[in-house]
């Protein structure tokens, strides 16, 4: 598994907009199609897919 990345300020709303914490979660890939996050203690993974612009 990779190591997660610290979140942007836009990642920190959508999480907080899902009702998630962002102070519990990394970023483990942001692409323009899909962005994965990665739980820091259990290791759940949520993956958000971008909708078409």
């Amino acid at each position: 598994m990779k190591h997660g990345k610290s979140l942007t300020k836009k990642q920190k709303i959508l999480l907080a907009s899902k009702h998630l914490n962002p102070e519990n979660w990394l970023v483990e890939r942001d692409t323009t199609e899909v962005t994965v996050f990665i739980h820091k203690c259990d290791s759940d993974i949520k993956i958000e897919v971008h909708k078409e612009r």
